[in-house]
């Protein structure tokens, strides 16, 4: 009988430590936040010279919410096609905001890609970039610079 009561004390802290970590993870897991990203889209040069009277940009932006390896869109956009003559300057930067719910900061990140498709007379050259999108900062800001 005594021995069966000195491993009681043992089976008690075997069960408070097994109940102990689940219930502290339910309790300290944070509500999901809503994230807001900023867009600024200027030239990044002056193109007045003739050799770009032909040349257009065109921009598409993806925003994708990441947890893991799994990858969910949740904003996609195609800027249309203007001169790079026609892009404002970095004071006048065509601006876009999005709002993006239910973000786990601990489990989630939200990646920005943005492609850059620049035309000059049929030839096409396009270039990718990206940046991710984390932390505690609830307002970031991509600058996209043409």
């Amino acid at each position: 009988m005594k021995k069966r009561l000195t491993w009681l004390p043992v089976v008690l802290l075997i069960l408070i430590t097994a109940i102990y970590s689940p219930a502290k993870e339910a309790l300290t897991k944070k509500a999901p936040v809503t994230k807001s990203i900023s867009f600024a889209v200027y030239k990044g040069g002056n193109y007045s010279s003739e050799v770009y009277n032909n040349t257009s940009a065109q921009i598409h932006i993806v925003v994708e919410k990441v947890s893991g390896k799994i990858r969910t869109r949740v904003w996609d956009k195609t800027f249309d096609a203007k001169l790079l003559n026609q892009y404002p300057s970095i004071e006048n930067a065509l601006s876009q905001n999005i709002i993006v719910p239910n973000v786990f900061d601990k489990k989630e990140h939200l990646e920005v890609t943005y492609t850059l498709i620049y035309n000059s007379k049929g030839s096409q050259l396009k270039m990718q970039s990206g940046t991710i999108v984390s932390g505690d900062v609830k307002t970031n800001k991509v600058d996209i610079s043409i």
